[in-house]
């Protein structure tokens, strides 16, 4: 227990010694300290007074850099205005906004770089100048690769004013979370009720069904079986019958995110990720065709979204669903920060004795309905589910 004590001791010791500020020398740097001690060492064996002044200028040049970049960096302050949405593989801007607290002196060359903890600071903003008491706005684009929960965790303010020969840099705290939503990819949604989800009502809208809604004029393209010939015998112009699809109102998708071991192999990661970007499309699909998406993971895990609210709060879900052993208690909930409360994510209705395991396909193309084989519902009972054509 003692040697905790010291060592945390020790560690917050060390973090107060940590000088504020960090130096770095850049390429010009190097040449120049190199220049700078040829000039004392050949001034020192020859005893040549001018090659002593020489030396006098250059080392005042250092201190004068160092004078001046400190007063850059001084009385800054950073902010960062992130998107409400981004997804895999599409761009979005975040937006850097530096502010001088300065009255009277100026900042010049401030590179931003914004942190993210867990990944490599790749993305940089440039301020040539900084008035006293103005701000300035940048923004830079990147490009999620995977998705999950980003946490912005500071940034790092660097100058290199006014020779360039030495970059001094400190770093300020400013958290921000970010949500990256899964890829979506266009799926093309059965017509019929059967083989890709179940709802516990239907709704009738024109189609290609067995139920007669009316009879309207036949039209160039129409299918000459569909024509009414009782009616079509009596004038000159020819009736079809108009049908209706029996499409479904609810659509309930499952998907599986346990694992066997401690940890998943890559082979399961990647399995993984194909599902949660199978079931990503086949939600924004089936919300945007006017249906209610309710959304379980086999962990214990559910959402509901409905196309009055949009498909944020499924993909949501999906962007922080993890693989998690047999016998836990389920995804839990992540709250962002400044948010006072979880967003209405909807309420998860009891689905009928029918679902749908979403399987690990590729989706270079765009998923076709496809037969599927009988799957457990959310009660354990197996169920038939007939695919038609």
């Amino acid at each position: 227990m003692d040697v905790k004590r010291l060592a945390s001791a020790f560690l917050r010791m060390m973090r107060r010694l940590r000088p504020p500020r960090r130096l770095k020398l850049t390429r010009e740097g190097k040449y120049f300290i190199a220049v700078t001690f040829g000039v004392g060492f050949v001034g020192i064996l020859t005893a040549n007074n001018l090659l002593y002044v020489l030396l006098g200028i250059l080392l005042s040049l250092i201190v004068v850099s160092g004078v001046l970049s400190e007063a850059s960096l001084r009385s800054l302050r950073v902010t960062r205005k992130l998107p409400h949405r981004a997804q895999v593989g599409r761009a979005h801007l975040v937006e850097i906004e530096v502010h001088n607290d300065k009255k009277r002196m100026p900042s010049y060359a401030i590179e931003v770089e914004d942190l993210r903890a867990g990944q490599p600071a790749d993305k940089r903003c440039f301020f040539l100048k900084v008035s006293p008491g103005a701000s300035q706005v940048a923004a830079y684009r990147r490009i999620p690769g995977r998705r999950g929960l980003d946490r912005h965790v500071g940034f790092r303010v660097a100058t290199r004013f006014p020779f360039g020969f030495f970059e001094k840099s400190r770093e300020f705290s400013h958290s921000g979370d970010l949500i990256i939503y899964p890829a979506v990819d266009p799926v093309t949604l059965p017509v019929s009720s059967g083989g890709v989800h179940a709802s516990a009502g239907r709704t009738r809208r024109r189609g290609v069904g067995d139920e007669i809604t009316g009879l309207r004029a036949m039209r160039e393209g129409d299918d000459p079986r569909d024509i009414y010939w009782k009616r079509s015998t009596a004038g000159d112009t020819k009736v079809v019958m108009e049908r209706a699809s029996e499409v479904l109102d609810k659509a309930y998708l499952t998907i599986d995110n346990l694992m066997e071991g401690q940890q998943p192999s890559e082979e399961e990661t990647q399995s993984f990720e194909r599902r949660i970007r199978e079931t990503a499309s086949l939600a924004v699909a089936h919300l945007r065709r006017g249906e209610q998406v309710f959304l379980r993971t086999t962990s214990g895990g559910q959402v509901a979204a409905s196309p009055a609210h949009g498909s944020d709060g499924a993909l949501r879900f999906l962007a922080l669903l993890e693989m998690e052993r047999e016998g836990t208690t389920g995804t839990p909930s992540v709250r962002l920060l400044g948010e006072a409360a979880d967003p209405p994510l909807g309420s998860f209705e009891r689905a009928p004795h029918a679902s749908v395991t979403v399987a690990p396909v590729h989706l270079s193309r765009p998923a076709l309905p496809q037969q599927l084989a009988p799957v457990p519902d959310f009660d354990g009972d197996p169920v038939e589910e007939n695919s038609q054509p």
